[in-house]
């Protein structure tokens, strides 16, 4: 699996016309699933998420996790993590995982991190979506599974 965070003041996802997906302080993840990705990955990156220390502290250091602050997610599948442009012009998917791995592997990523007791919001998996957001800092992150 890979992520893009971006730690955000807020951020929404909107799917023709409708806000689906909406938070305020927090995370917006950005998730793409490899073919072979399964519980290892899920356990990994959910763990590593909501206990990142990207938040800042009374210092102003990075030193405090979604955990921390209670803040909230806002999860997005997105294939295209997994866009091979090294060769050619156009992107190749091919470690992407179709639709019948991904799904159920994105249900259960979500699934896992809204055991945390976090507030978790999330796009439409194979929508069109637009995504709104003010990133905080900005900080952006691109986190790999161990087994990337």
């Amino acid at each position: 699996m890979r992520v893009v965070v971006q730690r955000v003041s807020h951020a929404s996802v909107t799917i023709d016309g409708e806000v689906v997906g909406q938070i305020g302080r927090g995370l917006l993840v950005l998730v793409g699933i490899n073919k072979t990705d399964g519980e290892a990955e899920i356990t990994f990156l959910a763990d590593k998420l909501v206990n990142l220390r990207i938040f800042p502290d009374d210092d102003d250091k990075m030193n405090r996790s979604l955990m921390d602050i209670g803040g909230e997610l806002l999860v997005v599948s997105q294939f295209t993590l997994y866009g091979d442009c090294r060769k050619g012009r156009r992107p190749s998917f091919i470690d992407a995982a179709g639709p019948d791995h991904a799904i159920p592997v994105y249900e259960r990523f979500v699934a896992r991190i809204r055991e945390s007791g976090l507030n978790v919001e999330t796009g439409r998996f194979g929508a069109n979506m637009q995504v709104d957001l003010q990133n905080d800092g900005p900080v952006t992150l691109i986190i790999d599974s161990p087994d990337g």
